[in-house]
């Protein structure tokens, strides 16, 4: 199941919304039927284990359709329930669920297979479930970094987080050119910066520093990628200038920053894959320039944001920048004259 059906279905049942990192780490199955040798096609166990993720594939598909119209009913009134919605799909889930099963049971030692079932269980929202058999599989091929890498997802969503962070180095360790991996490592950073200081044994500022890093090298990998661009480019707003010793040398600081932070910005907007993602950039770059003074720009970034999405982000700016505009007002100037009726 996709990372969307995962959010419309929690959004269809009321759920509580999942942790932040769940929303921005790139879930990777670990055994993609593309990276199937050719070899195994001669492997009968391999043809039944492809089969079998084909059907897990295609009863996803058809659970995500099933959302799609009852989110987008007609008419509400005779929309099918949350209840029957769920009951549906876990009527799609179930004959796979246990197809899997009966697979590993077969087939003890198939590393594989746990991890085709493990990421079954990652994906239709069982985490703690996966957990188990994912470790499994690491177990029976502790040479795949995709084991690493998804079971650190899960313990950056669920807990405990801190053994998110040797499995996502291992993960890297052992596939140093995935860009994925760099880039859930370095949201991982990012957000769980406290965890971050203990684990790397350093101050909140080399922390940023760290994720500035990883980001950098998945970005060397994945140019082309928007939302790696636009995470590199967040991670300036943590970033402090550092001291300075007048009030001149902090102001060309904050310049700098406010400088590195819009070339990133703007690097992202190169690579926005529609309308949706530029106007989010625009925002960005219009808080930057207001953060610096630079009202002009401001006001023209402001301006290309039409998207109702952005309207309640794109009125605070204009409030901050029509109070940064107005004119200052002398402590000890009079009050003025009361209008006359």
């Amino acid at each position: 199941m996709s990372d969307l059906l995962i959010g419309a279905l929690g959004v269809l049942l009321a759920t509580d919304p999942p942790a932040a990192l769940s929303n921005i780490v790139t879930r990777t199955t670990g055994v993609p039927l593309a990276a199937v040798a050719p070899a195994d096609l001669a492997d009968p166990v391999m043809v039944e284990l492809r089969q079998l993720m084909a059907d897990d594939d295609a009863a996803q598909d058809k659970a995500q359709k099933l959302l799609d119209l009852a989110e987008n009913a007609a008419d509400p009134l005779t929309a099918p329930s949350a209840l029957t919605v769920r009951g549906r799909i876990d009527e799609l889930f179930k004959p796979v669920r246990e197809r899997y099963q009966e697979f590993v049971r077969k087939h003890p030692d198939h590393a594989k297979g746990h991890m085709a079932y493990a990421s079954f269980l990652h994906d239709t929202g069982g985490e703690e479930e996966a957990i188990a058999v994912y470790e499994k599989a690491r177990s029976l091929d502790p040479k795949d970094p995709a084991a690493w890498n998804n079971l650190a997802n899960i313990y950056a969503h669920i807990g405990p987080v801190e053994k998110s962070f040797p499995y996502y180095d291992e993960a890297i360790r052992l596939a140093p050119d995935e860009p994925t991996y760099q880039h859930n490592f370095g949201t991982l950073v990012f957000l769980f910066r406290r965890d971050a200081t203990n684990y790397f044994r350093c101050d909140e500022q080399a922390v940023f520093t760290k994720a500035l890093s990883l980001y950098d090298r998945a970005v060397k990998l994945d140019p082309r990628n928007f939302p790696l661009a636009s995470d590199v480019a967040q991670t300036f707003y943590g970033i402090k200038p550092p001291p300075t010793a007048t009030p001149d040398e902090a102001r060309a600081a904050e310049i700098r920053l406010a400088d590195q932070a819009m070339a990133s910005w703007t690097n992202a907007m190169g690579i926005a894959r529609d309308a949706v993602e530029r106007e989010g950039v625009h925002l960005h770059l219009a808080r930057w320039n207001l953060r610096v003074g630079r009202h002009d720009p401001t006001r023209q970034h402001l301006a290309s944001v039409t998207n109702e999405m952005y309207l309640q982000m794109k009125q605070r700016l204009e409030r901050n920048l029509a109070e940064r505009r107005a004119p200052a007002v002398p402590f000890d100037a009079p009050a003025a004259a009361p209008k006359e009726p």
